[in-house]
């Protein structure tokens, strides 16, 4: 049981590390550009904005995923890497189909990952959220000092 907290600690501390930095990425593309976006001049620039940050997301997640998967079949609590990171993607995203289960010894460290992605994941809308309504922010602010709406 040790180890499995160990390894469920070491996990969560290594995937927060790196969505913060993903966090970070993001946000620092987006200050580099931020004199490029005029979302009054075009509808497809928030859009671009907006499908930018998802996409980045999406690979910050994907780098999750795949970690706790390597750390499944590394432990040999499934028999290939296919089934690893099969199971991580449907634990990780809290779907749990539970066709794939981990004997009783690991599963625990399947459940952290669970509440691990939860987490996750819930900073990722709450960061994607601050975007657009920082998008949304701009275009008001120019409907204002041109005077329509």
């Amino acid at each position: 049981m040790f180890a499995n907290l160990a390894l469920a600690t070491f996990m969560v501390s290594l995937t927060v590390a790196i969505h913060l930095g993903g966090l970070l990425g993001l946000l620092w593309v987006l200050r580099d550009r931020a004199h490029r976006i005029r979302a009054h001049e075009s509808r497809l620039v928030p859009l671009g904005v907006i499908l930018f940050v998802v996409l980045g997301l999406v690979a910050i997640h994907s780098v999750e995923i795949w970690l706790y998967a390597a750390a499944f079949w590394a432990i040999g609590a499934v028999g290939d890497f296919e089934t690893a990171l099969y199971f991580s993607t449907v634990t990780f995203t809290t779907l749990g189909y539970g066709d794939v289960v981990l004997e009783g010894n690991w599963r625990l460290f399947g459940a952290i990952e669970a509440g691990n992605g939860l987490i996750l994941f819930g900073w990722s809308t709450a960061f994607l959220l601050s975007v657009t309504s920082r998008l949304r922010l701009l275009e008001h602010d120019w409907l204002e000092k041109t005077g329509t709406d």
